[in-house]
Formats: structure tokens, C-alpha cells, sequence
């Protein structure tokens, strides 16, 4: 396999996601087909979720501007990867695998040896990335969710 980072050049920065980074990530998130969004990425929720998860995101930057994203956290065991996403105009260049790496040798340092992610059904896009840089879909395994109504659970 090639080196992920063979055709990123130098006019590419990737640094660590910060909270004042919301407006540029959510609106490349927002112009990506197949990344879900929803309430929890709010403002809020993503501030809160980079100071749970201190230096385990990233960003790609590029002449000043965010065109590429990876969120990453863990419960102690396990890894979890959110939101890659690179700008339309951009890919191609290595960028996706590039930020994958730095989330992933991240959750390494944090002594995590094993990571998942989600992916939407319609998201072939992404799902044929993933497949192509080892990962390996799992079968047996089905997501079950529920709303947190304080109300309800009384």
C-alpha cells in the first residue's frame, strides 16, 4: 500500500480540532453527502466532546481554511471515529488517510488497541473507503439508540 501522506504537500497543515473551530467544520460537514448529522453536534455538544476527548481530533487546513476533518474518543476501552470528512475540492490527495492515522496513533498514546466506526448505509462512498484501508465490516452486530428524556426515566 502507498503512503497515505505521498501526495499531501505542503500547503496542508493538520493540527489538533478546537471548540472555536465549529462554524468551519460544521459547515464542511454540512456540504458532505453521507455524513449524518444531528442534535448532538451542536456547538455545545462538539465543545464538550473535544474537552472529554482532549487531542484526540483533528483538522486539515488548507490556505487558512478547515477542508478536512476527524473526530476521535473512547470509554477506556474502545476507539471511536466521527466525522472524516474532506472537501469535495480536495480529495484525493491523501488527506483522509492522513487524519485517520493521526486519530488513530492518538488512541494509541491513550493506550486504546482497538477502534469502530459507524457508517451510514447509503454512504457508499464511505464504505468503500474503509473497506479499502482494512477495515473490516461486521456482521452480527446490530445498533439499537434511544433518546435521553429525563421525563421518561423517572
Amino acid at each position: 500500500m502507498a503512503d497515505p501522506t505521498e501526495n499531501v504537500n505542503d500547503e496542508y497543515t493538520i493540527r489538533m480540532m478546537r471548540a472555536d473551530d465549529y462554524d468551519q467544520t460544521f459547515a464542511l460537514w454540512n456540504g458532505l453527502e453521507g455524513l449524518g448529522l444531528s442534535e448532538a453536534d451542536s456547538p455545545e455538544r462538539i465543545a464538550r466532546f473535544l474537552q472529554r476527548n482532549e487531542g484526540l481530533s483533528f483538522v486539515c487546513e488548507y490556505e487558512g481554511s478547515i477542508i478536512g476533518t476527524i473526530m476521535a474518543g473512547h470509554d477506556s476501552r474502545r476507539g471511536f471515529l466521527y466525522h472524516l470528512g474532506v472537501s469535495t475540492e480536495h480529495r484525493g490527495q491523501g488527506i483522509a488517510p492522513l487524519l485517520v492515522n493521526e486519530a488513530l496513533s492518538a488512541l494509541l498514546r491513550e493506550g486504546i488497541d482497538k477502534c469502530h466506526l459507524f457508517v451510514m448505509e447509503h454512504n457508499e462512498a464511505g464504505q468503500r473507503f474503509w473497506s479499502a484501508n482494512g477495515w473490516e465490516k461486521r456482521d452480527g452486530i446490530l445498533l439499537y439508540s434511544r433518546g435521553l428524556d429525563s421525563r421518561r426515566l423517572e
